[in-house]
This record gives structure tokens, C-alpha cells and sequence, in this order.
């Protein structure tokens, strides 16, 4: 398979059209059986549910080219589950779960050119979606859908690369309690949009969000969720507001059964960030960033960078997605 003609090594987390992508749609109570398609864009009604009232949610996955040539994605199945997740709490249909796998399999096949090659540094995104597409002016479900999928080259999520970054506790709320912080609905993010612009151009990279409901507690950033380090001790926040991430999720584990680290799932106090020496964002698009700086108001936290368990934690997960370190059963799925 001959690659196509990118500088790899240059590119950034952007959008780049590809081949072919993925399209199923759901009338009369029911999926089609979806199939693939060239074109890339999409025509609907003024009056689609999702352009009206946000009903849409989407997924973010990779796909990986391993040290022994294979390409390959992690773990695609926490997603189908998880967007399912999130279809039930929107009052979407469930896209089924084995189908969700299989879309994914047959876009990257058919865009196996664009898959970066191993060493590059780049990976091939994967972003499935759903979303209301019939006209809706009532504020009430859409009774059509559509599930798509598609992807694209990209580099580091944040530029430099794996440099340490400098975030900011945020005076705005990312998610309600008993709201919809815990799914991975377009509208979550649509709320972090002001805030983020807000922070580059005060010079931070992200931001970092507190409860909502007594602000004592770290939860998460507008587009990653948070470890903490100290000693041989690795701690995430605990809350019903924090989308489940599947990277946090997989540094857990490998943490306790790979690297022999305590491993804590809690809520972590505002008030104790200082009693960290390193923290780091982590999710599909930068698996892990470390933190050099958080700023609380004026009062700065310094950690350690990327000190030595954030880079293990590191350079183990991605040795397992890259195919260097053995993977425990299911966590990757051979594409071809």
C-alpha cells in the first residue's frame, strides 16, 4: 500500500478530507444498512433538529500503523458503548454497538493511504457522529437520523507536542449536576467554546473546570480529563459530571497491572492540588499532556512536566497502541 504524499511529521490537529466515510440512516423507526460514500458534504433542512436544538453526539478514536506494520484502532468498542450512552440520554436511537465497530473498521480500510506510518508521530482520527436531520420546530426529538463517520491525518492535539502546558481554573461551569457533563453531546462543548478562546488569549491552554455545585472540587478541562501524581500514587477525580474517558480509563489500568502504582478514583479537593508533583490532561486526542503550571487566581501550582510517571504512563500506553508492549485481550483491534 503506497501512502499518500503528507509531511507527516508537520502536521497539526487539524481537518483534512479524505476518501470515503461512513453513512447510515435511521426512518420509520429503523437503520439502513449504511454504506460508504465519497461524498463528504451534507444536505438537510434549515429546520434539522441538530441545527435547531443541538441534538447531536459524537465519538473520537484513532487509528495507529503498529512497529510490525499492521493498522490498527484501540479499544473501539468503549466507544460504541459510550456513544450509545450518550444517544440514550439525548433521546437519539442507539446506533448498535457491533455495527459502530464495523463503521469504523470499513472507513479506515477505505482510507488505509492516510493512515500515518509508524514513528511519524501523526495517527489517523477517527470521529463518529449522530444527529438529528429532519425538521423539527418543536422542541421535542427528531424521528430521523444520521450516523456517520469519517477521518482524518493529524499531529499533536497541542502544539509542541507532549510540552508542558499552563491552564487556569475556570470562573465558568462546564456541566450542570444532573445534567449532560458525563456524555459526549456537541452541546457540552458548544458551552466550553467561549471560555476556551477566553484562555489562549490570556495565554493558557486550557481550561480547568470545578464543580458546579460547591466549586471545591477539580473535574475536568474543556476537552480532557486530569491525573494527578504523587509518589507511586495515581489519582483522577470522581464525579457524575466528567465524561468517562477511555484513555483515563486505560492509564488506570495500566498504572496499577503494568507499572505497580496505587491507583485512586476520588474527588479531589481544589484545596490539595498543591500536594501534587505531577499532573496531566489525558484523553484520545492527547493521550496525555503534561501540566507545568495550573493558576488558581494569581496562585500558581508548578508540577513536575513531564517527571518520570507521567512519561511511564506515557510511554506505556503508547508502546501497547503502537504494538511495542503486549496488550491485555481486546484492546486492539487489527484492521488490516
Amino acid at each position: 500500500m503506497e501512502r499518500k504524499n503528507i509531511d507527516w511529521g508537520n502536521l497539526g490537529f487539524n481537518y483534512v478530507q479524505t476518501d470515503m466515510r461512513y453513512v447510515s440512516n435511521f426512518k420509520n423507526g429503523a437503520w439502513d444498512d449504511g454504506c460508504l460514500t465519497d461524498q463528504a458534504n451534507i444536505t438537510m433542512s434549515e429546520c434539522a433538529c441538530v441545527l435547531q436544538y443541538a441534538q447531536t453526539c459524537f465519538e473520537g478514536l484513532k487509528a495507529y500503523t503498529t512497529e510490525n506494520g499492521h493498522i490498527v484502532c484501540f479499544r473501539p468498542d468503549l466507544n460504541a458503548s459510550r456513544m450509545a450512552d450518550s444517544a440514550r440520554r439525548l433521546k437519539m436511537p442507539v446506533f448498535p454497538e457491533d455495527r459502530f465497530v464495523e463503521a469504523v473498521v470499513e472507513t479506515v480500510r477505505a482510507n488505509a493511504q492516510w493512515v500515518p506510518p509508524y514513528g511519524s508521530g501523526a495517527t489517523l482520527y477517527v470521529r463518529p457522529f449522530m444527529f438529528g436531520s429532519d425538521a423539527i420546530i418543536g422542541v421535542k426529538p427528531a424521528t430521523e437520523y444520521q450516523f456517520r463517520v469519517f477521518v482524518t491525518p493529524v499531529g499533536p492535539y497541542f502544539k509542541g507536542g507532549a510540552k508542558p502546558v499552563t491552564v487556569r481554573i475556570s470562573d465558568l461551569d462546564r456541566a450542570a449536576p444532573r445534567g449532560t457533563g458525563h456524555v459526549k453531546a456537541g452541546l457540552n462543548y458548544a458551552m466550553s467554546l467561549y471560555n476556551i478562546v477566553d484562555a489562549h488569549e490570556q495565554g493558557y491552554d486550557e481550561n480547568v473546570y470545578v464543580d458546579s455545585a460547591t466549586r471545591t472540587h477539580i473535574e475536568e478541562t474543556g476537552g480532557a480529563n486530569i491525573i494527578f501524581i504523587k509518589g507511586n500514587t495515581l489519582v483522577t477525580p470522581k464525579s457524575d459530571t466528567i465524561l468517562p474517558s477511555i484513555t483515563r480509563r486505560s492509564l488506570l489500568y495500566v498504572a496499577k497491572e503494568y507499572l505497580n502504582m496505587e491507583v485512586e478514583e476520588r474527588p479531589v479537593f481544589l484545596s490539595e492540588i498543591g500536594d501534587f508533583e505531577e499532573a496531566g490532561l489525558c484523553g484520545t486526542a492527547a493521550v496525555i499532556s503534561p501540566i507545568g503550571t495550573i493558576d488558581d487566581h494569581g496562585t500558581l501550582y508548578r508540577y513536575a512536566g513531564m517527571g518520570d510517571g507521567i512519561q511511564k504512563l506515557y510511554d506505556t500506553l503508547t508502546g501497547i497502541q503502537m504494538g511495542r508492549i503486549e496488550a491485555p485481550e481486546g484492546w486492539i483491534k487489527v484492521i488490516e
